[in-house]
C-alpha cells in the first residue's frame, strides 16, 4: 500500500464558516464547485478505457455493477435506477449495491462499510460472471466494503474500476482502471457529499450515458428507447417521431402508442 495524501480529509480552504453571511457561504461553496468539472476532465482517458471495456462485455451479455457505502453507494444506485426509464434497458443490466443493503439508501447502517467480505457476497447473489464489470465508488479510497469487493471481482476475472477522490489510495491500487478526481478539500472539512459526491455523479453520468450511446440506445441525440411512463414522456416521444418521420402530432402519438417506443415506431414506419 503506497503512501498517499488524504485530500478528502484535508482542512477546508475556508474557516469560521459559522460567522459568514449566508451569501458568502453560498458564493464560497459555488467557487469550490467550479473546480469539480475541471478535475473530472483530467480523468477522461481512464473513463474512456472503462467505457470501451464495458461495451465489449455488454455485447457478450455482461452487466455493470456499482458498489459503494453511504453517499457513494446511493449515487451508484441512483445512476443504475435511471437506466431502465431513460434507455429502456432491463432493470438487471446496471445494478447498484450499497453497504448495509437497501435500508442504507435512506438511513445509515452502522459499520456496514467496514465489512470487507460483504460486497463479494452481495455480488455473488446476482450470479456474477466474467463478462460483468464492477465499479467501486469511494471518495476516501479506503472503504473496506468496496476494496474487498473489487479485489475479489478482479481475482475472479471481472473487469474492475473505481471512482475515488484520493489519487493513489488503496482502492486505486485494487482495480485495473482507477478513476481519481482530485477536487481538493471540501468546503466543510471531510464532507464528501459535497464536491466529491458531485464529481462522482458527473463520472457516473459519463460512464452510463456513453455506454448506452455505444450500444445503440440513442439515435441522433434522442432517447429513442425511453419508457413511456408519463404524459411528458409520451409527448416527448411524439415530438421525436414528428421530427424524424414528418407525421402530424396525432399520427405520431398513435404510432408511438402502437409500437411502444420511438425506436420501434421508426423501425416499423421508415
Amino acid at each position: 500500500m503506497s503512501n498517499y495524501t488524504k485530500i478528502t480529509e484535508a482542512s477546508s480552504n475556508h474557516d469560521n464558516l459559522e460567522e459568514m453571511e449566508t451569501i458568502s457561504i453560498l458564493q464560497n461553496m459555488n467557487q469550490e464547485d467550479a473546480l469539480v468539472a475541471k478535475a473530472v476532465a483530467l480523468t477522461i482517458p481512464q473513463i474512456t478505457i472503462l467505457v470501451d471495456g464495458l461495451v465489449e462485455r455488454f455485447n457478450k451479455g455482461g452487466r455493470l455493477f456499482y458498489i459503494g457505502a453511504g453517499t457513494s453507494g446511493r449515487l451508484g444506485i441512483l445512476d443504475a435506477s435511471e437506466i431502465p426509464p431513460t434507455f429502456g434497458m432491463p432493470f438487471d443490466k446496471v445494478i447498484g449495491l450499497i453497504a448495509g443493503g437497501d435500508t442504507a439508501i435512506r438511513k445509515a447502517v452502522e459499520f456496514a462499510e467496514d465489512d470487507k467480505e460483504q460486497a463479494w457476497k452481495d455480488l455473488k447473489a446476482h450470479n456474477i460472471t466474467e463478462n460483468d464489470t464492477v465499479v467501486g465508488i469511494a471518495a476516501s479510497g479506503t472503504t473496506p466494503y468496496v476494496i474487498g469487493g473489487v479485489k475479489e471481482a478482479r481475482a475472479n476475472g471481472l473487469l474492475t474500476a473505481c471512482i475515488t477522490n484520493n489519487p493513489n489510495s488503496p482502492l486505486t491500487e485494487a482495480v485495473e482502471i482507477p478513476i481519481a478526481a482530485n477536487v481538493g478539500p471540501e468546503f466543510v472539512t471531510g464532507s464528501t457529499r459535497m464536491k466529491s459526491g458531485t464529481s462522482q455523479k458527473l463520472v457516473l453520468n459519463m460512464i452510463s450515458t456513453a455506454l448506452m450511446i455505444k450500444i445503440g440506445r440513442v439515435k441522433g441525440n434522442k432517447m429513442v428507447n425511453m419508457q413511456l411512463t408519463n404524459v411528458k414522456l409520451v409527448d416527448r416521444g411524439t415530438r421525436y417521431l414528428i421530427e424524424e418521420l414528418q407525421l402530424s402530432y396525432e399520427d405520431a402519438e398513435i404510432a408511438l402508442k402502437k409500437y411502444g417506443s420511438v425506436k420501434s415506431a421508426i423501425d416499423a414506419l421508415k
